[in-house]
């Protein structure tokens, strides 16, 4: 009885430590894929395309939505290497910044999410805000972007 009871009292530690590593990781993991956006966003102020490149999949997918003048719901697809086009072809002389203003991650083992707000400035003028929503998954210890949608708008923009 006495072997039973130490089986099941060295077993509910070791279930305790189990319990406790995943969430002090959990946070590390959320660090990472931030670290991961932030470095898009590096890459995609700087028009570094390999900068970007770093942080992408393969087959990362690009979509947005939003409304048009009219109300009416807008969807696309974004191919990304006119994504990467349109960012390096940017005239030197256009002033862009898209502010990255808050970050919501989830994370479960290889996939995660991050909910990020932003506000789109061009030539120092406010433009558009809206939300980023990133999918990403780990490589084998690497984060990587898979998948992109944002929404676009000004309702609801610097409240």
């Amino acid at each position: 009885m006495r072997k039973l009871l130490s089986c099941l009292f060295l077993l509910a530690i070791a279930a305790q430590v189990h319990a406790q590593g995943p969430n002090a990781s959990m946070e590390e993991e959320k660090e990472a894929v931030k670290k991961v956006i932030e470095a898009f966003f590096d890459g995609f102020h700087k028009q570094d395309s390999l900068l970007i490149k770093q942080t992408v999949a393969d087959h990362v997918v690009l979509q947005t939505t939003g409304r048009d003048a009219e109300g009416k719901t807008r969807f696309r697809n974004e191919e990304f290497s006119g994504f990467l086009k349109s960012i390096v072809g940017i005239p030197e002389t256009t002033k862009f910044e898209e502010r990255l203003t808050s970050f919501s991650i989830q994370v479960d083992r290889t996939m995660a999410n991050a909910w990020v707000g932003y506000e789109f400035w061009l030539n120092d003028e406010f433009s558009h805000c809206g939300i980023n929503s990133f999918q990403l998954v780990n490589f084998d210890g690497e984060w990587k972007i898979i998948y992109l949608i944002d929404t676009r708008g000004k309702a609801g923009c610097l409240d």
